[in-house]
């Protein structure tokens, strides 16, 4: 009986919801400048300044990115101002997530595939800025974003040619 109230509870809050998102309009990159998933000039992005709560599993979508310096993650980790090894599992999350960096150096286990994976949140995936050279020319993150480094992937069992987008749910460690 507890377990289908607290099913319950977890449903009706996560339908009332609302994040209602703001937007900021693309630009075109200099030539070179962007090498994927580049903002296109005249497009309207949204943004986000929040994200659905976090409730035991929560649903999200993963991304890959790099937190090497040269990769494409852009700029060191906001974490801790460094670049870390796409070896290490390792996350960025959306804004509402990451939470000012409350998250900062916690753990996060990740499911999918039948497979789960223990990551550390060392960034954040900005959900409320984009389509700038700081932010290599790329659209702002959707509001229940996990980019995650390589680790993270070949963790949860997904070949390097199937990389990109992939339903998980995630939960505090």
């Amino acid at each position: 009986m507890l377990t289908a109230l607290s099913l319950l509870f977890v449903a009706s809050v996560r339908s009332q919801f609302s994040c209602n998102p703001g937007s900021i309009p693309g630009i075109t990159p200099p030539e070179g400048q962007c090498d994927s998933d580049c903002c296109v000039q005249g497009q309207q992005y949204p943004t986000y300044t929040c994200s659905p709560p976090v409730l035991g599993q929560t649903s999200a979508t993963l991304t890959i990115n790099s937190f090497e310096e040269g990769g494409d993650g852009g700029g060191p980790s906001a974490c801790d101002g460094k670049y870390h090894s796409d070896d290490t599992p390792l996350v960025a999350l959306s804004t509402g997530w990451f939470s000012g960096g409350s998250r900062c150096f916690r753990n996060i286990a990740i499911q999918a595939n039948a497979r789960s994976v223990i990551a550390m949140v060392v960034d954040e995936c900005n959900s409320t800025v984009g389509c700038d050279a700081e932010h290599g020319y790329q659209p702002p993150c959707g509001n229940s974003i996990v980019d995650a480094s390589k680790a993270v992937w070949e963790a949860l069992g997904v070949s390097e040619g199937d990389r990109g987008e992939l339903q998980i749910t995630w939960s505090d460690a």
